[in-house]
């Protein structure tokens, strides 16, 4: 169901220059249909020949991270006015598929996905401690057709997992391949784990098109699902999800995490807080828009973001590769949690997203963010 959303952004509330501000809107993944359950987990890419590709955790079951799931998509060739019916990119039977976390190289056009799996029946917490019957393991596909097909999923956990790793997850989100300096073409994708009772992120780096990948240091402690931009310098940032902080930390546990590396990806500083981006402890999006803007998205509370509530989902823009954001755009004010940005033509902006129990995709100018 697609539908036209207009909200009034009165002068008290810095969200937007605009007095009135339109989005379009369409639930693309709605909960019940295709004989599922729930969906979950958004990614969205666009492929070299501009099509975009929208995926997600298709559960059958229930709403929970374990059991049968299946990792899906949709295709767009007009920009996200239209899409395709769902098409299964993973099933692995009556296990859990999941984690996308895609990246183009731009060199060929191929899609490389990152992906993870684990039995339907080991559940979150037993993965996370190491008690379950199996871990989790780590697996990649791709396409050469700009996500028509894929090629059978490969396992690549000894080369990219640590064994003293319990829980491990691909991004959630997207891989991006580097465009300045020695490192050049290399694809680098966001991940993270848990381990001796801390959660750590990392990233997965690759200089030969996703054929091997490696796994740089660690960021730790508590830091979970992330994300990965180019700056302009040609260093790179990691925003974070930060999850659980030491005790002395917590008064700030309700903001985002950053680390920076300053070769390609394969080592990262220690962990800080940036105070201009709170954090319900929840995943959120970044990406380069262009050569001049970031952007932002995550739940955004408007008190107290380390209580961890699941609404107003907030579009920010930065034009200083991070160092100051705007105060945001609202474009919902209800639950909402995981996201994913892209950018589209004509100065437009798509926001893959977690809507209550559905996944929407919104679209709107970029003028609303500045």
């Amino acid at each position: 169901m697609k539908k036209q959303i207009a909200y009034l952004i009165f002068s008290t509330v810095a969200f937007s220059s605009s007095a009135f501000a339109e989005i379009d809107e369409q639930i693309l993944f709605k909960s019940g249909d295709e004989g599922y359950s729930n969906y979950r987990i958004p990614s969205i890419i666009t492929a070299a020949d501009g099509t975009l590709l929208a995926f997600c955790e298709a559960r059958k079951d229930h709403r929970g991270d374990s059991g049968n799931i299946d990792l899906i998509l949709k295709r767009s060739t007009d920009n996200g006015a239209t899409w395709s019916s769902p098409q299964v990119v993973w099933d692995a039977g009556p296990d859990t598929a999941g984690n996308p976390c895609p990246v183009v190289d731009q060199r060929t056009g191929r899609i490389v996905m990152l992906m993870c799996w684990n039995l339907a029946s080991d559940h979150g917490r037993d993965l996370h401690a190491g008690t379950g019957k199996d871990t989790r393991r780590v697996f990649q596909t791709h396409s050469n057709d700009h996500g028509k097909t894929w090629s059978e999923p490969k396992e690549i956990t000894s080369k990219v997992k640590d064994p003293s790793w319990w829980w491990y997850a691909t991004g959630p989100g997207i891989g991006i391949q580097l465009q300045k300096g020695p490192y050049t073409d290399r694809l680098v994708a966001p991940a993270n784990h848990s381990a001796d009772g801390f959660y750590g992120a990392h990233t997965l780096y690759s200089d030969d098109g996703g054929e091997t990948w490696n796994a740089s240091s660690i960021i730790k402690p508590t830091v979970n699902e992330s994300q990965v931009v180019e700056l302009s310098d040609g260093r790179l940032l990691m925003n974070m999800r930060s999850q659980g902080v030491a005790e002395t930390l917590r008064p700030r546990n309700g903001y985002r995490s950053i680390a920076y590396s300053n070769d390609g990806g394969a080592s990262w500083s220690d962990p800080v807080f940036d105070d201009e981006l709170g954090d319900p402890r929840c995943q959120a999006s970044l990406i380069r828009y262009n050569e001049n803007y970031f952007l932002f998205s995550n739940p955004n509370p408007p008190v107290q973001p380390e209580r961890g509530e699941r609404i107003r989902m907030t579009v920010k823009l930065s034009e200083d590769d991070g160092e100051s954001w705007t105060a945001g755009y609202l474009v919902d004010a209800g639950p909402a949690a995981y996201s994913a940005l892209v950018a589209l033509p004509k100065e437009e902006v798509g926001l893959l997203y977690e809507k209550d129990k559905d996944i929407a995709f919104a679209r709107f100018s970029l003028s609303l963010l500045r």
